[in-house]
């Protein structure tokens, strides 16, 4: 593809983008096709000679967009969101245009420099302590995902705990880990890479907020040190997934500093949200945390992916990672006046995301990107209203941010049938959780367009298939 052919093509696509968004709101929400029915549309054998492109952008119309589920619709209100944005997109695809592979600082030195600025910019932003700064002991990095993130936390959490010896032998069987009930998956997967194993790591009950219990947490630490194991990491969360809890990081972390245990701390969804100084108490205690994440390509218009992830002593995550084979020397680390990234995740390559979230910090700007968090937490509170206000419906959580568990009085089945009444509907897509044993519904509110119309129109919808059971009952 010569570079005139790519400018039209490329002018193509760009203007296919835009026509996607402005209709973007005419698709059903939830993809309406059968399994098996996308593939068995394709060309059973790749081509033999070259096809046009406009073929292949007319076949993404007329076979791809059927079966895409559409998470940048202002009417998805399933799982957490995960957005994308005009300047997000374009930066993502200039990173595309250089093609930089950043694993070294000499590999582009301003893929590494330009991460390492923007992620100093989130910690003030973000109000986290200055240790995470990289003109302190700490520093920043961007991983793909929350889970990749709690991961290089866990392992070096267990470095650190073995004095970096658990990487040479493996694991003894004896560190135990801690999460609770309500923490992410992603760290049941992690002990299991991290060869702690499922079974030593430890899951705190919760309150009646559904948030850990430290007073537990201090009794499984305190049995477990009884016991001849070696408790080493705990993970607190700022904003659960199934309800969006907020544990207690400052009376976890001081269980922590007591044990010295590596407290990580996820913030992935609901980390956003401290952008605004009035939501900042929710995290109260982060100073005491050994590492931190969150995920702007959940709410924070920043195209998938992008998790940015801080420690408060980078030398611990480097000694953990770090591998330096002949192939990679070169005199700018040897004079170790520069950061190279492959040493800070588990993948040695690296894309160059920091652009697209330079671009989205300088086109919203702080204060633009204040306003649209506190549009949305601000819908969502009216909505619970409409919730604590109704007589078939009630909130089944607290509901701090953007995220509103609730249910139909009359129980499971009917909460499933209006959820799959109106995911088969298009009109909107809703997903669930079990709280307390009882099916939940979620909405939240943080697609980038969604604006009141749309949470008025879900209401209408919730409420409309709830009376079409109550007159069939």
């Amino acid at each position: 593809m010569t570079p005139e052919e790519f400018r039209r093509h490329g002018h193509a696509v760009v203007d296919w983008i835009a026509d996607y968004q402005s209709r973007v709101e005419s698709f059903p929400v939830l993809s309406q096709v059968k399994p098996g029915t996308i593939r068995g549309s394709l060309a059973a054998n790749p081509p033999a000679q070259g096809e046009p492109f406009d073929a292949l952008l007319k076949d993404v119309e007329c076979l791809i967009l059927p079966g895409v589920t559409h998470w940048q619709s202002p009417n998805f209100f399933a799982y957490f969101p995960c957005n994308a944005s005009g300047p997000g997109i374009l930066g993502d695809l200039l990173s595309s245009g250089l093609g930089v592979q950043g694993m070294l600082w000499s590999t582009s030195p301003a893929c590494t420099e330009l991460e390492t600025h923007v992620m100093d910019w989130l910690v003030a932003m973000l109000g986290l302590p200055a240790k995470f700064l990289s003109s302190n002991t700490g520093g920043g990095v961007i991983q793909d995902t929350a889970s990749s993130a709690a991961l290089c936390a866990l392992l070096a959490g267990r470095e650190r705990a073995t004095n970096y010896t658990s990487n040479k032998k493996g694991c003894d069987g004896r560190l135990v880990a801690y999460a609770s009930t309500q923490t992410h998956s992603s760290l049941q997967k992690a002990a299991m890479i991290a060869g702690i194993g499922v079974d030593n790591l430890r899951l705190i009950e919760v309150d009646q907020n559904l948030a850990m219990r430290p007073e537990a947490l201090a009794r499984q630490v305190e049995a477990d040190r009884r016991a001849g194991l070696t408790p080493f990491f705990v993970c607190a969360t700022v904003g659960t997934t199934s309800s969006n809890a907020m544990d207690p990081i400052a009376t976890i972390g001081e269980v922590c500093r007591q044990h010295n245990l590596w407290l990580h701390v996820d913030a992935a969804m609901s980390g956003t949200a401290m952008l605004c100084p009035e939501f900042r108490h929710l995290q109260n205690g982060v100073e005491l945390a050994d590492s931190y994440n969150f995920n702007p390509h959940k709410w924070m218009f920043t195209n998938f992916d992008c998790n940015c992830f801080w420690v408060a002593d980078r030398k611990a995550l480097i000694q953990t990672l770090s591998i330096l084979p002949e192939y990679l020397r070169n005199q700018a680390t040897e004079s170790g006046a520069v950061i190279d990234y492959r040493d800070w995740h588990i993948q040695l390559g690296r894309r160059f995301r920091s652009l697209k979230l330079w671009f989205v910090i300088r086109h919203y700007g702080v204060e633009g990107l204040q306003h649209h968090i506190r549009q949305h937490v601000q819908l969502a509170q009216q909505f619970a209203e409409w919730v604590r206000n109704d007589n078939l419906f009630e909130l089944a959580a607290p509901a701090p941010l953007n995220l509103i568990c609730f249910r139909h009085k009359t129980g499971d089945a009917a909460n499933q049938m209006i959820m799959d009444r109106l995911n088969q509907s298009g009109d909107l897509f809703l997903t669930h959780t079990k709280l307390n044993g009882k099916l939940t519904l979620r909405l939240c509110v943080g697609q980038t367009n969604t604006q009141a119309r749309h949470v008025e129109k879900a209401w209408k919808r919730i409420r409309e298939e709830a009376e079409r059971i109550a007159a069939t009952a």
